[in-house]
């Protein structure tokens, strides 16, 4: 079994080289860029449209710190149009079902 990551393995970095309307975030452990995050922000609520862990990095649970992490700073989370694949991933994270695919937490 893999060693599991915790919130304080992992340092999210906004990515301003990217020019776009979608807000971008590296997601880091270590010295190694092992996600990323497109987004986009309206206040205190975040809406991602895509969260991706680098295939080499996968399992170690770097996406579920990273949406904890993101918990502690937007009042809202939206999962935009999620694939089935990965419902049971945002049911887990605590988001509940909207409409359109979409998933959703609140605090």
């Amino acid at each position: 079994m893999q060693d599991q990551c915790t919130q304080k393995d992992i340092r999210i970095c906004r990515d301003c080289s990217q020019k776009s309307r979608y807000c971008w975030f590296n997601i880091e452990m270590a010295k190694d860029r092992v996600g990323k995050i497109r987004s986009v922000i309206d206040g205190d609520r975040m809406t991602i449209c895509s969260i991706t862990v680098f295939p080499e990095f996968e399992r170690q649970g770097i996406a579920k710190a990273t949406i904890s992490m993101l918990k502690q700073t937007y009042t809202e989370i939206i999962a935009d149009r999620v694939r089935p694949k990965a419902v049971r991933f945002w049911q887990k994270m605590e988001f509940k079902k909207e409409q359109g695919g979409n998933y959703i937490w609140t605090r």
